[in-house]
């Protein structure tokens, strides 16, 4: 079935539908990362998005159940120049076509994706919609607001993870990635995963002995109450670490202030520069959004910055146990070159036995 992508500043690009094949809406955003498309479609940050990847080859080693980012995929539609039906890897347990399909996912193939790519990087990130050919165009209905994106992907009840016997810590799951609940598991912690409106007071009764912000899709500057919450948290002088959207909130919460950036950042390749150790750091990244340097009080330091555009990639507080970074430690899809950032959280944990 030939289907049409149309941008909201009139552009048009022609392909063929696959997946769900169903008429779909969202922002225009591109990945530059050559593998991992599996971890893509199901990160929850990417919700109300469509992806375009820029490798011209995705699907040729299917999908599986381990992988997985969250239990479904989270984008609004996949957009490839090339999809490959039938995958060869061990692990497969079918193409990305019917998975998407099964999961009511759109896709659109046989697009020019680096001519939409250059698109995306001269006009910025633009709304879009794909339709099937013939399918009657409604602007008006294009630029309605978008669903509340964290309110669709933030667990509903309280979750627990680990050995009750370890140290406690809270995560903040605005949209947490499954790989950073690995990692902290792996480490040895006791977790409970809150929903993101959780009040304060409820996650201080959980008894932590420290609190992980995650990830997590949307302008930060939306989540009002998660950010009052936080300043209530910092105020208990607790270990704090906020990774993307949680490294913004942070910043908000300290009266900084964010900016979207024009196409954001989303790949595995973005080079970051640790600023304490003069060493760079390969990185997996996925934002829109990035924290202002110029409107930074005076007790956050900047520890980290992207090398692409000199963007903060890291902070650091000067008078509490609070730190946050821009980047994906968890390195999935991605280079492990930062994945000891968790070393510097756990540094700030281990008063007491870590049970590992």
């Amino acid at each position: 079935m030939r289907g049409i992508l149309h941008l909201e500043d009139g552009t048009q690009f022609e392909g063929t539908l696959f997946g769900a094949k169903n008429r779909v809406k969202g922002e225009m955003v591109f990945n530059t990362s050559m593998t991992g498309y599996q971890e893509i479609l199901t990160d929850p940050s990417y919700v109300n998005q469509m992806v375009v990847m820029t490798y011209p080859l995705v699907g040729n080693y299917g999908f599986n159940w381990e992988d997985v980012e969250s239990i479904s995929p989270k984008v609004n539609a996949l957009v490839v120049k090339e999809l490959c039906r039938t995958p060869s890897n061990f692990r497969s347990k079918g193409n990305v076509d019917t998975y998407l399909a099964e999961n009511e996912i759109t896709g659109i193939e046989g697009i020019d994706t680096r001519a939409l790519t250059l698109h995306i990087r001269e006009k910025g990130a633009l709304r879009g919609v794909i339709l099937s050919e013939g399918d009657p165009l409604d602007m008006t209905d294009l630029l309605k607001p978008l669903p509340d994106p964290v309110k669709q992907v933030t667990t509903r009840e309280i979750l627990y993870h680990g050995n009750p016997e370890c140290i406690k810590i809270a995560l903040l799951d605005y949209g947490v990635k499954t790989s950073i609940l690995h990692h902290l598991i792996k480490r040895g912690y006791y977790i409970a995963q809150f929903p993101a409106q959780t009040e304060a007071e409820q996650i201080l009764s959980f008894n932590p002995r420290g609190v992980l912000l995650s990830n997590g899709p949307g302008n930060p500057e939306d989540l009002t109450t998660a950010i009052d919450n936080i300043k209530i948290l910092m105020a208990k002088k607790l270990p704090m670490m906020g990774i993307c959207l949680g490294h913004q909130l942070i910043s908000l919460a300290c009266g900084a202030k964010t900016i979207k950036l024009p196409f954001g950042h989303r790949g595995g390749n973005h080079p970051v520069k640790d600023l304490e150790t003069g060493k760079i750091k390969i990185t997996s990244q996925n934002h829109s959004y990035t924290v202002e340097e110029s409107s930074l009080p005076a007790f956050l330091r900047v520890t980290h910055i992207n090398l692409n555009d000199n963007t903060i990639e890291g902070l650091k507080h000067l008078q509490l146990p609070v730190f946050s970074i821009q980047y994906h430690p968890e390195a999935s899809p991605g280079p492990e070159d930062s994945v000891s950032i968790f070393n510097v959280f756990q540094s700030l944990l281990e008063e007491g036995h870590l049970c590992l």
